[in-house]
């Protein structure tokens, strides 16, 4: 798990407000806590890197 919202599959760009943001609805409690705590990774996080796949059978 990780918390670097920029490698995530769920992290992607909004035409229409300009700006990247998550795609997986979060409830207050999961921001809250996400934003607060320093050493809390995300359930959520998935490896937007499509290559790791293959790097890892070579």
């Amino acid at each position: 798990m990780a918390t670097r919202c920029e490698e995530c599959a769920y992290f992607v760009y909004d035409e229409e407000y300009e700006e990247y943001l998550c795609e997986i609805d979060l409830d207050e409690d999961e921001v809250a806590r996400f934003y607060s705590d320093a050493h809390y990774n995300c359930p959520y996080y998935r490896n937007g890197d499509e290559y790791k796949v293959v790097r890892h059978q070579m």
